[in-house]
């Protein structure tokens, strides 16, 4: 069978690695779906989500000129259909909302944290703020050592 970019068939999974599955689409020729291409969430561990002898249907991604195959399984899942109309895979975004992603988004702590927080400009704010007074504290703190931490002549080293 020839296989095409663009093609999406059915396969086996054959190996698993710490970067990705490999799987065999037939006829003795095998791809490989990278742990970026498993899921449309993020992957800790592939073995979370496939096993060895699973059939999977996997979209080719490209074939390198050594015959290389790279396969995606999230390619082939349906993807959400946010407010806005246009596609997503990470959740609803609402700009009635203040730009902020509705709760029940895919397995994402940063569309949570949006969720509990007003607006960027808030966020913004709050960082700022902290972020002056870390510095703050860091060159008070530097100061106190120059005056009584160094050593007898006056050089900090």
């Amino acid at each position: 069978m020839a296989f095409e970019v663009g093609q999406i068939v059915e396969g086996k999974v054959t190996g698993i690695m710490n970067y990705g599955a490999f799987v065999d689409l037939g006829d003795g020729i095998s791809g490989m779906v990278h742990i970026s291409e498993v899921a449309p969430t993020y992957v800790n561990e592939i073995k979370d989500h496939l096993t060895i002898g699973q059939e999977v249907k996997v979209k080719i991604l490209s074939i390198d000129e050594n015959g290389k195959i790279a396969l995606s399984i999230k390619q082939t899942m349906p993807r959400q259909q946010n407010n806005s109309g246009k596609r997503g895979n990470g959740g609803n975004y609402n700009r009635q909302r203040g730009g902020r992603y509705d709760s029940g988004s895919v397995g994402s702590d940063w569309n949570r944290r949006q969720n509990s927080s007003d607006n960027f400009d808030d966020m913004l704010s709050k960082f700022m703020a902290s972020s002056d007074e870390k510095i703050s504290g860091l060159k008070k703190e530097n100061r106190r050592s120059r005056k009584g931490g160094g050593n007898n002549d006056g050089n900090q080293w």
